[in-house]
This record gives C-alpha cells, structure tokens and sequence, in this order.
C-alpha cells in the first residue's frame, strides 16, 4: 500500500489493516517509518471524524468524590487548603501544573481530562 491522504472510510479501514500488518516492525526500519506514518494519518482522521468528548475537568473532580465519598478535606492534600479546593471546585481557580498531577495519582482521573480549561470558565471567558 501507498501512503496517501485518509479521506473516506475504506481509506480508513484500508490503513488500519495495514497498520496491523506492520504492528512487529522495527522502530528505524522502512515498514517502521511507514508504520508511524500511516498512524499519525489514521490519528488525524479519527480526531476529526470520531472526536471524543471529554468530561468537564471539575465535573470529573466532583464525580470522583461521590464515587468515592471523599470530602472537602480528603481534597487538601491534592488540591491546597479547603478555601483553595472551594474556589477549584467553583471555578474560580484553574487547576495548577501540581494540582494535575497530584488528581491523577490520587483520583485516578486521566491528565488529559484534568488539563482541559473547565467549559465554565472557557464559556465566561469567550462570552
């Protein structure tokens, strides 16, 4: 198979054949490159036509803490202080490089999620 743009769905579905073909390849060989190459493509094309939704960061927060029934004050060692962990979970501060991390280790929520701008904020700040 040629390396071409992946338009339509049997582009689609004729690439991820091929990309299972050349899954054992080696990193630095010819079907390797071909491999990384044809994966970006598929990755794009998914992006655009199979995007994912990913859930509000905070909501994420606050669905956790019901699953889990953790409190204000189980939040204090990942987030800072109760005033700091209110105006998190209110929106009315980001979430911090640290805060992220220290989420995902101790809620196990994905860094993809936690690193998004809340749809809140994104919304007062665009409107």
């Amino acid at each position: 198979m040629d390396i071409k743009p992946i338009k339509t769905d049997a582009d689609y579905r004729s690439a991820l054949k091929e990309i299972e073909s050349l899954m054992m390849a080696k990193a630095d060989s010819p079907e390797g490159e071909k491999l990384d190459v044809l994966a970006t493509l598929v990755e794009a094309y998914e992006a655009k036509h199979y995007p994912i939704d990913m859930p509000d960061p905070i909501e994420a927060i606050k669905f956790e803490m019901e699953q889990q029934g953790l409190s204000i004050k189980d939040l204090e060692p990942m987030i800072g202080r109760s005033n700091r962990v209110y105006e998190v979970l209110s929106h009315k501060r980001n979430l911090s490089l640290n805060m992220i991390r220290n989420l995902n280790q101790g809620l196990g929520i994905p860094a993809e999620v936690l690193i998004q701008t809340s749809r809140e904020v994104h919304a007062s700040v665009i409107g």
